[in-house]
């Protein structure tokens, strides 16, 4: 094994450096703010699905109408966008303002590497 250390017997194990060693290399969670952006986009999609599905069964028992002929899944997936889209406005407020410092600063550093780039060719 690379990187194993015998361990003497008897010895006493300290796991509070085995797992500082293990929080240190952690791979970045989903809640992250690095991926903000595909969560709010799963949470936007999932908003929808619920949506959708309410909606569904709502037509299914009648509740509301099924629409015109063939319409069915137009007008479904018609209300589902737009019962979800207010609903997203007001559930999704802290991701939203997450995914857009994110891009922000995304393009804040594209900005700052064309002004450098620009900058030595104009000293050359």
């Amino acid at each position: 094994m690379l990187g194993a250390r015998k361990i003497a017997p008897g010895a006493v194990l300290d796991w509070t450096e085995t797992l500082s060693v293990a929080v240190e290399k952690k791979v970045p969670s989903v809640s992250s703010p690095k991926f903000a952006t595909l969560r709010y986009t799963a949470l936007r999609i999932g908003l929808f699905v619920a949506c959708f599905a309410v909606v569904w069964v709502l037509a299914f028992f009648g509740i509301i109408p099924l629409g015109v002929g063939s319409s069915n899944t137009i007008w479904l997936l018609l209300l589902a966008i737009v019962i979800s889209a207010p609903l997203s406005f007001v559930l999704l407020r802290k991701q939203r303002d997450a995914m857009s410092e994110q891009i922000v600063a995304k393009v804040d550093r594209q900005k700052e590497r064309l002004a450098a780039n620009q900058s030595m060719e104009d000293g050359l």
